[in-house]
């Protein structure tokens, strides 16, 4: 079975598993623009990292609704490809994950490199604004929710500053 361009799961992430998504070509759509063969992938695994603001890090437990999410992947993934020709997938972890697990992976096919990293930088961006995804960070002395999504996704200034982010 292929692998999906969008998922939310509990299961670990698999990056050989979302660049085969992104360089491999739907049978429906051989002449789809964006099904030239890739000349580059860029890729980002965001980790738990041990350390944040200062205290040290535990664990992280992330919630998220599913649903809700994997449609506000699919809208990413729409505004992605209006402004790049690319292929994306993106696949979030839910669930208590340890330090140097994987929690969120993107993977981007393109011909050319420039826009593989812009839209990559683009996807994560959009992700922290509007995917409905909450991180319960577990630290040394206590646990604190980190605010997750809070741009409305049809907010043109927030996608812009995604933008201008990726851009940079």
């Amino acid at each position: 079975m292929p692998t999906p361009l969008y998922a939310v799961t509990t299961d670990p992430l698999d990056l050989a598993a979302l660049v085969s998504a992104v360089t491999t070509l739907p049978a429906h759509a051989p002449d789809e623009p964006r099904a030239v063969g890739p000349g580059a992938i860029t890729s980002f695994v965001g980790v738990v990292r041990n350390e944040n603001a200062g205290r040290r890090v535990l664990r992280l437990e992330y919630e998220g609704y599913e649903p809700l999410a994997l449609r506000a992947f699919e809208r990413i993934g729409a505004e992605t490809a209006e402004r790049w020709a690319v292929r994306m997938a993106l696949h979030h972890r839910l669930g208590t994950l340890q330090i140097g697990e994987a929690s969120v992976m993107i993977a981007v096919s393109s011909p050319h490199r420039a826009d593989t990293f812009a839209a990559c930088r683009y996807v994560i961006e959009r992700v922290k604004q509007i995917a409905p995804v909450w991180k319960h960070e577990f630290f040394e002395g206590g646990d604190v929710w980190i605010e997750g999504a809070t741009a409305d996704p049809d907010d043109n200034e927030a996608r812009q500053d995604a933008y201008d982010r990726a851009c940079a």
